[in-house]
This record gives structure tokens, sequence and C-alpha cells, in this order.
């Protein structure tokens, strides 16, 4: 399908969009409400869905940026300086109220959620076929971003972990759900980190409370660079302990409360993944936490959860 064509699929898929905050009548709010009844969609999400439904990414240049949300997959080679400014890995130890963490979460790029039905007419697969479709020169920083996200989406997942990239809401939460061994939602709930959306200035933050993520089974949906919103999400067995930690500046400023992982087990991670350098660590060694940057998602399951 040539670019042309798209673009005006896309134009009559947000035709009738309703300005404003996204309405609760679109279709993927009607999904998520049916899917995870009693889960509000993240305002995170709703901002991605809104823009998905008003602007084309067609119409859009799309910019390499630096991604913090990769680099928390089990396989990332990041920068592990990049990685250190943000302070995004840590020690579980530090996880106490009245601790100080120094980090810094800048605003990233904010590809739009693409509506379910248009999702399934641009190409993904083909690198050749997203660089024509959007534009991309072959050669560039961009197109070089695809490739590594398609390449990423395509290799087999370590030993332990399944995973599944998703370019829609809908197929992201049926692939979590699938990870979690459920057709049945009851008892599967959805959560995000709640920062401020340009990001968390560089400077000390103190955890003010810590609790811990009420579920036994947990699947991570992770945003990898692309032109539009592409989900990396991956489980890997009962190794995680998960916590929601709320966050305030030392010294004023803006406050969070952020999803975070603590992975037990990280004996078939990437032996040069940066946390090993930045917590001075290894594979197997001590568990290595993660913050969920803005727009990521988590899928818990608690049996026997009662709305």
């Amino acid at each position: 399908m040539d670019p042309s064509t798209l673009l005006l699929i896309m134009v009559v898929a947000g035709a009738g969009a309703v300005h404003g905050h996204p309405a609760t009548d679109t279709p993927a709010a009607q999904f998520w409400e049916q899917a995870l009844p009693g889960t509000t969609m993240p305002e995170a999400i709703a901002d991605l869905v809104k823009k998905g439904i008003e602007h084309s990414p067609l119409v859009e240049h799309y910019s390499a940026l630096p991604s913090i949300s990769v680099c928390t997959l089990f396989s990332s080679v990041c920068n592990p300086r990049t990685v250190a400014e943000t302070g995004i890995f840590f020690h579980e130890a530090q996880l106490l109220p009245g601790s100080a963490m120094t980090l810094s979460f800048p605003a990233e790029a904010e590809a739009a959620i693409l509506p379910h039905d248009v999702a399934g007419k641009v190409p993904f697969g083909s690198l050749r076929d997203v660089l024509n479709t959007f534009d991309i020169p072959a050669g560039s920083d961009e197109a070089a971003q695809v490739r590594d996200t398609l390449r990423r989406c395509q290799e087999p997942p370590v030993a332990g972990e399944v995973k599944a990239c998703a370019t829609s809401l809908e197929s992201t939460v049926r692939s979590a759900m699938g990870m979690l061994g459920t057709l049945n939602e009851q008892g599967v709930w959805a959560a995000t980190s709640a920062l401020p959306r340009g990001g968390l200035p560089r400077q000390t933050y103190v955890v003010r409370a810590v609790t811990a993520l009420d579920g036994d089974r947990y699947v991570s949906c992770h945003r990898v660079p692309f032109p539009y919103a592409v989900y990396q999400c991956h489980a890997a067995g009962n190794g995680y302990r998960a916590y929601v930690v709320s966050l305030s500046g030392l010294r004023g400023g803006p406050a969070a409360s952020m999803l975070a992982f603590c992975h037990v087990d990280t004996s078939s991670w990437n032996p040069a993944h940066p946390a090993f350098e930045v917590l001075n660590t290894h594979p197997g060694g001590m568990p290595v936490c993660h913050f969920m940057p803005y727009g990521d998602l988590a899928f818990v399951k608690k049996a026997g959860r009662a709305y």
C-alpha cells in the first residue's frame, strides 16, 4: 500500500474524533474498559491514543531520539553513561522511605498509538516498506532506529522469557494477557508510572513511600523507537518483585509515583547490559531494579483479586 493511501486511511479514521481528552466512546477506550474492568486507562496512554486519532504519523517528521524505555529490556546494550545519568537502575536496598536517589527522566518522543484498524494496514515487518511509507532516508539515524526495533522484535527471546511486539493498544493488551495465561480478564489489571509529561529534571529525590504491587505474575510492555507506538511485551517466569514508589524533589519541585520492577534472576541477561556496569554486578548476581518510564505499561495478574 502506498503512503498516500495510508495517509487517507489515517485521516478518515480520525475524522470523527472528539477533541480534548479522548472520548469514552472511542474503540480503544471501549476495548480497554471491556478487557480491563476496574482499571482506568492511565493518562499517559489516553494521551497517546488521542494523538493517534488526531494526528497522522505520516505528516510528522520522525526524529531519532534517545529512548530510556528500551534500556530496560533484558537484551539491551544501551550506553551505560546515559543510563547512569537517569538513575533508572538501582539496588533494591534503596527502596526505603527516606532514601535519596538522584534521577533524571528526560522527555522522550511520544509516538502515537494508532487505532487498531489503522495499525493493521501500516507496514511493520519490512524495513524497506517502513522507510518508504514514512519517507525516512536510508542510512539516517532514524533508519537505524527502525532497523534496531525490527531486529529486537524478530530475534528470539532469552532463556526463560516470553516476548512479543504489538502495534496497537488492543494487540498489546491481548499479548500481555496471553503471557499471563488467561483469556479471562478477571484478576488482570494494568498500571503505569505517573510522572510529569515533560519528565523529571535531574536532582535528588526522596523516597516518600514504597508499596508492594499486589500481584502474582507480571508482564512489562516497553515502548520501542518507531514512527508510531510499538510495544515490546515480555515476561520471565516468577522472577519479579514489583513496587509503587512515591518520590518528591528534595528541595521541592515535581513529584512522581513510579512503578519499579526488581528482577531476581538475571542469569540469562546480556552480559553487556548497562545495568551490570552501573550497579557493579553481573548476570546472576544481585537483583536488578528499574523504574518504568513514561508511557510504558505493566499488566498484573492476581489470583482471586476482587474489584
